[in-house]
């Protein structure tokens, strides 16, 4: 993180001013990101087009239409996500306001990955700016025109305190390579052309647990395909891995669906589709345990970028009764706590006139 320690003291600078916690900055860095993807559109095309060879429909779609669905639920959202969420109160809390504030983090750093730059650099921002945060964006180097574009653009439509780094990866192409060579057998494609960094889509059979291609995540054109016997079989080998970020599950069965669904632990899970579920504004996108903390897509971006604050605002009003839990401390006092506390629920015992 040497590289990016400046941009992220200024970023620390711009926050202390406060000005990204109020609403109206908020809303107006929002607006200028989706003129932003309006304005460029062919822009990302063909830098999209130059990075990956991704076509035009693609581009569009999977990337620059999602985040401008996530920008603009946010936008149409703020206002009620900003404000205090009130909880139940209980006896102890009858003339209290109990809140939970939403206050952002401070400074955040977004990583992009190669193989979605545009919406995994821009789709976290949203909830980032929409939580009142800073934040240094660090794309992949894999995606140079990509990553080039967005650090032209971005500052030229929203506020100079957001920054932009480099973070240096592995060569993607080479380890992907190896592993595929290295594992099972090729069915389908298994084309390499090392100076345009391209990966035919390739189907790999006869793959076995111990294959390379098994032990770490591809994010390439890459399938492996491993044969088990039996359904039992399956949730048994999801189940001794780590926590994958997907299961998806094909089958015209519904108790086959719902006994993977239900016994097997991921990040999400789809059934008779990919990657739907992981689009949709209303659903929450992310991991668990190995495969990522913490998730994002409309409310939950704000919440992922926002500290929950626990608020009790209490008067005096109540010290008449209060007064019975300090010292010094006498039966009288225990009796009538006592004698209180059975008019709350029992489960929640003593706290109830605390």
């Amino acid at each position: 993180l040497k590289p990016l320690r400046s941009e992220i003291n200024k970023a620390k600078a711009a926050f202390q001013t406060g000005c990204t916690t109020k609403e109206s900055f908020r809303l107006a860095q929002l607006e200028a990101l989706v003129r932003m993807l309006g304005e460029h559109e062919c822009d990302f095309v063909d830098a999209l087009g130059r990075d990956l060879h991704k076509p035009r429909f693609e581009t569009v779609v999977s990337e620059l239409l999602l985040v401008k669905n996530e920008a603009l639920h946010a936008i149409n959202s703020l206002k009620k996500w900003m404000q205090p969420q009130r909880v139940e109160r209980n006896l102890s809390t009858t003339l209290d306001d109990c809140l939970v504030v939403s206050e952002p983090l401070g400074v955040v750093l977004i990583m992009g990955t190669w193989c979605s730059p545009v919406l995994f650099c821009l789709g976290p921002l949203v909830g980032a700016i929409a939580a009142g945060n800073c934040a240094v964006i660090s794309p992949s180097e894999h995606t140079s025109h990509t990553a080039e574009l967005l650090h032209r653009l971005v500052p030229s439509y929203l506020d100079s305190s957001r920054s932009f780094g480099r973070m240096v990866n592995l060569e993607i192409i080479n380890r992907t390579r190896d592993m595929l060579w290295r594992s099972g057998k090729v069915a389908v494609g298994g084309q390499v052309i090392e100076a345009e960094k391209y990966i035919a889509p390739t189907i790999l059979t006869e793959v076995v647990e111990t294959d390379p291609i098994m032990q770490h995540d591809v994010f390439g054109p890459v399938l492996p395909v491993l044969t088990v016997n039996t359904l039992d079989e399956a949730i048994t080998f999801i189940n001794k891995q780590e926590k994958p970020l997907c299961v998806y599950a094909y089958s015209s069965n519904s108790k086959v669906i719902s006994r993977l669904m239900s016994e097997t632990s991921s990040g999400s899970f789809c059934s008779n589709d990919s990657v739907l579920q992981s689009v949709m504004v209303g659903l929450p996108f992310g991991g668990v345990g190995a495969s990522g903390m913490g998730s994002y897509h409309g409310r939950y971006s704000f919440d992922a970028f926002s500290h929950r604050k626990s608020c009790l605002l209490r008067g005096t009003r109540f010290e008449c009764v209060t007064y019975l839990r300090y010292p010094p401390y006498e039966d009288r006092n225990l009796s009538l706590m006592t004698w209180a506390s059975t008019l709350s629920q029992k489960s929640q015992g003593w706290c109830q006139i605390l």
